[in-house]
């Protein structure tokens, strides 16, 4: 019996996996195996050193710093101490009375429409929306630099995906003059740059046009506008915007997405969005947790006027010390090396002396454009502040950010103009 149970034991044999199709196994060796060994150096180049609790961290998303607040904890807490029964199934199940829609309609109401959509994910947000209101007839213009999951939405639709230039309202119109009216898709501040859309000339070219308006607000909902109510609601474009989405991984810092849509469409929505139906909704505690961050997100006027200001003084610093993060303007700043490898040196100087951020490369970037990305928050001290910005200084001989060909291709422009 010993020597049976030791030869069926997990670790006395190790696992056998079929042989891999041969298609596949091309493509691997083409396309990652050469990235993997000469590039990365045989080691996951966006996994660095293991952060410790003096590290400075600028490589996550909760903008307002309201992880493990305790009016978030404990709607949590409470919700999973309730002896309450719940199913977990489909959101398109859930009837009027559920939390979850009270949610929805919160979260639409504070954005100043009148009806929207919890989701798993934002990614899942963007894809399950445009694959529910564009079709192959319904052409579909995206700014090149349109999250991921907003280009993989107009494919989910089979619709026509048309890019036009990054911030450029004029590059638009003609677009559309050429392929007609259909949807027109930006993101309010971009995910890799910090860049901030032109929000009112893409509406103006949008409704000159003909075409509906989606602002993806991952990263400007709550963070900019009345009480955090994102960029159209700051602007005045909310009555001019058909839909808007979210990611609320970022300010929410939770696990979820969202996008609104007009009340009348809530039952079509329903019919037709896939990772609506196909997918289980959120846990009880998961939404009683984003329902309380609602309302401290609301009331967090403070913490948003430090991020701005955090935002104003690195950014100036980066500047005046040679880094060219001349592409945006917000809370996300793009430190853009160029190649994997150097971005990988960058990485390590960084890490070396305690600032963590995120690398990023192909495919959230585009190729040999690979960057660290710094999200700022409202939590950082004075002497973090000042760490990062010595940092920063003492690197600067070493990566040499003048030489990057951001940099490069900047002086370049302006020596043409």
């Amino acid at each position: 019996m010993q020597v049976l149970e030791r030869e069926l034991s997990p670790a006395a044999k190790a696992p056998v996996n079929p042989a891999l199709g041969a298609q596949l196994s091309q493509r691997i060796a083409r396309d990652f195996k050469p990235r993997w060994d000469q590039q990365w150096g045989g080691k996951f180049m966006l996994h660095g050193r293991t952060p410790d609790s003096n590290a400075i961290r600028l490589d996550g998303n909760d903008y307002l710093s309201i992880t493990g607040h305790p009016q978030i904890v404990h709607a949590q807490v409470e919700s999973l101490r309730k002896a309450q029964e719940f199913v977990v199934q489909s959101g398109v199940f859930h009837l009027n009375q559920h939390p979850t829609h009270a949610l929805e309609t919160a979260l639409a109401a504070w954005v100043g429409k009148d009806d929207g959509f919890i989701c798993q994910s934002g990614y899942a947000a963007n894809v399950g929306l445009l694959q529910a209101i564009a079709d192959a007839e319904t052409p579909i213009y995206l700014d090149t630099l349109a999250h991921a999951s907003l280009w993989e939405g107009a494919h989910a639709a089979r619709a026509p995906a048309f890019a036009f230039r990054h911030n450029d309202p004029a590059h638009l119109a003609r677009m559309i003059a050429r392929n007609g009216p259909g949807i027109v898709v930006v993101d309010s501040v971009y995910s890799t740059t910090g860049a901030l859309c032109p929000l009112v000339e893409m509406v103006d070219v949008a409704e000159a046009h003909g075409c509906m308006m989606l602002v993806d607000e991952s990263h400007s909902l709550g963070t900019h506008g009345p009480q955090g109510a994102g960029l159209c609601a700051e602007l005045g474009l909310t009555d001019r915007v058909h839909f808007i989405t979210a990611s609320l991984a970022k300010a929410f810092a939770g696990r979820a997405g969202f996008f609104t849509a007009p009340a009348h469409m809530r039952y079509y929505i329903l019919c037709s969005s896939f990772p609506n139906i196909f997918s289980s909704s959120l846990l009880p505690h998961e939404i009683a947790g984003l329902a309380a961050t609602l309302e401290l997100i609301r009331g967090s006027d403070d913490a948003r006027k430090r991020l701005h200001a955090n935002t104003r003084r690195l950014r100036a610093s980066l500047s005046e010390l040679g880094y060219p993060i001349h592409q945006g303007s917000q809370q996300i700043i793009a430190l853009e090396v160029g190649s994997e490898s150097d971005t990988m040196v960058l990485r390590d100087r960084l890490e070396e002396r305690n600032v963590f951020s995120s690398m990023f490369c192909a495919p959230a970037t585009s190729a040999k454009r690979a960057m660290m990305r710094m999200t700022l928050n409202a939590g950082l001290t004075e002497s973090e502040l000042e760490h990062v910005e010595g940092v920063a200084r003492e690197i600067a001989p070493i990566v040499k950010p003048w030489d990057w060909p951001i940099a490069r291709r900047a002086r370049a422009g302006q020596a043409e103009a």
